[in-house]
């Protein structure tokens, strides 16, 4: 069927789109599904990975708890199940993950006013309370964390509507729901 996505071998892939996942394989001993799936576009690929590597102004756990959020409210399976496991090297644990996509973390309370927030916006395609916003703000993030997070907010939901349109199938282990 025309509207079906199945995983592409190397020889379907541009040349272009061959070279990063020769690079992919190289740096992270596999390419992830969802990136197969980008691939059917010459210049997606290349261009989602350079949005994904941009860099930003939180540190790595800080988007994971991002990256966590947005996929639960947008309840993409690929990315909560991706992320559970990225989120671990940041020291989120399997259980700080769980609680993230409730929109809380009680451990750290900067990072759960960024939580806050994050879930607001997603929900909410903008617009936010006036306290989550000043919580933000008066936990130490700057305007700059700001414009940031909406940039996070976007790369992960360009991944999360891929896949809720592709189903590409899920090559994490599957995260657990909440």
């Amino acid at each position: 069927m025309e509207n079906q996505f199945s995983l592409l071998n190397k020889e379907q892939l541009s040349s272009k789109n061959r070279e990063v996942f020769e690079k992919m394989e190289k740096n992270f001993g596999k390419v992830p599904n969802l990136y197969n799936v980008i691939a059917y576009s010459e210049h997606a690929l290349d261009a989602y990975i350079k949005l994904e590597e941009t860099p930003n102004s939180f540190t790595p756990k800080e988007v994971e708890a991002v990256n966590l959020v947005v996929s639960q409210v947008n309840q993409c399976l690929y990315c909560l199940s991706a992320h559970t496991i990225i989120a671990r090297t940041t020291g989120i644990t399997e259980e700080d993950s769980r609680e993230i996509r409730l929109g809380k973390f009680s451990a750290e309370e900067k990072i759960d006013a960024l939580v806050k927030l994050t879930e607001q916006i997603t929900l909410n395609r903008g617009h936010v309370n006036d306290n989550a916003l000043e919580k933000f703000f008066e936990v130490g993030y700057t305007k700059e964390n700001l414009v940031d997070l909406i940039l996070l907010i976007g790369d992960r939901t360009i991944s999360n509507l891929l896949y809720a349109v592709t189903q590409v199938p899920i090559d994490f282990p599957i995260a657990k729901s909440v």
